[in-house]
């Protein structure tokens, strides 16, 4: 018999309406002016990919001095699901680029040489891949098991991960598996929430709060058109290096670094997601997910030697069709290409806007990055769209 995922009440309100209980959706970076080239999908986010849905699980919780075990906490997961269902005979071709190993992917290395999706990716703090991998294997093998002596429904869970140690408790280990659950459960389609929620709770971006953040790309190529989306959770960087729509924003803002008891102890991560409609095979969504480090460089990184910086790309085609004509092939991957460094650009700004001041453990304080100042430092290199 299949157990129940299901999580009482108080846990629920706990821990999913911090998500709900905001004052209106969180502004982002177009609606302060910022520039960006492309075309977006309806809601500017991965889940402009038909059939793809975001889910979060964010956990707040206490305040002051660290107690190791009880708090306070600032952390949560992201879940990023594919398709609506799974079952042994879907699965959706993929690829993982590291450009920069100083973290984890669960999943990688057998993506490498068997490139196939087959559930969820979850994305988390360090301390929590662990645990956000096993329980993304028990809610497929839970939904989807047949029982067969081939049930791949378990399988070789995608979890990734960022570390949050500057505002949590990364070593209480407070994500459990009823949280992946609940993220997985009510994981949902359309605009979904940015900044400081789910695996980007606690994250820090070039300084200033980062998070979780999200763009998409509408693409046409020959007759047909096709979205492509990425979601990072963005948590790297140093304030000199942050760049805009092409303004040195780090330089012309080094007011409200972060207020901390110790010093940061490394550059931190970046992982990203980026899905497609587009029917592209294994080798060509390589391909697209070294893209992402372009769109990263644009914001200013140079993927530091203590940055963690992953990416995987997977294509939710159903029916996908080899063809060997370059010229061709380059009518169809370039615009991919271009879409992809643009909507990671975005995404990482997205993060940064949407994020709210947060004070964690010792009181240590991540700011905010300040909408008023960063439109008026874009207004002066001419770049804010009035």
């Amino acid at each position: 018999m299949k157990t129940s995922h299901l999580l009482p009440l108080s846990f629920l309100l706990l821990y999913l309406l911090p998500l709900e209980a905001q004052d209106g959706p969180a502004p982002r970076a177009r609606d302060l002016g910022i520039p960006f080239a492309g075309a977006p999908g309806p809601h500017n986010a991965i889940t402009d990919v038909p059939g793809v849905r975001v889910g979060y699980a964010t956990l707040i919780e206490g305040e002051g001095r660290l107690d190791v075990g009880k708090g306070p906490v600032r952390t949560g997961v992201t879940v990023v699901l594919p398709a609506p269902g799974f079952s042994n005979y879907r699965s959706f071709p993929a690829a993982v680029f590291s450009l920069n190993g100083m973290g984890e992917m669960t999943a990688g290395l057998y993506l490498q040489d068997y490139p196939l999706l087959y559930g969820p990716v979850g994305i988390t703090n360090t301390n929590s891949v662990g645990v956000v991998r096993d329980a993304i294997g028990k809610w497929l093998f839970d939904k989807y098991s047949t029982g067969g002596l081939f049930d791949f429904s378990f399988g070789l869970p995608v979890a990734a991960e960022t570390w949050d140690g500057v505002l949590n408790d990364i070593n209480g280990l407070h994500v459990r598996p009823g949280h992946v659950f609940a993220a997985l459960d009510n994981a949902q389609s359309g605009r979904i929430a940015e900044g400081n929620v789910g695996g980007g709770t606690g994250m820090v971006c070039y300084e200033f709060k980062g998070g979780t953040g999200t763009s998409s790309r509408r693409m046409q190529i020959d007759t047909s058109e096709y979205t492509l989306g990425v979601l990072v959770q963005a948590n790297f960087g140093r304030r000199p290096q942050l760049a805009v729509a092409g303004v040195p924003v780090g330089e012309e803002l080094p007011e409200l670094m972060p207020e901390l008891k110790a010093p940061m102890r490394s550059d931190g991560s970046i992982i990203a997601i980026v899905a497609t409609d587009a029917p592209l095979l294994p080798w060509q969504l390589q391909l697209v997910a070294k893209r992402v480090s372009l769109g990263i460089a644009r914001t200013g990184s140079y993927s530091s030697m203590g940055s963690g910086d992953i990416f995987l790309a997977f294509s939710t085609a159903e029916k996908i069709e080899w063809n060997s004509n370059m010229d061709e092939l380059d009518a169809l991957l370039n615009p991919i290409f271009l879409a992809t460094v643009e909507a990671t650009e975005e995404a990482i700004v997205n993060a940064m806007v949407a994020a709210q001041t947060m004070t964690g453990i010792n009181g240590n304080t991540i700011h905010a990055i300040p909408h008023g100042r960063l439109r008026e430092i874009m207004r002066e290199y001419n770049r804010l769209k009035e």
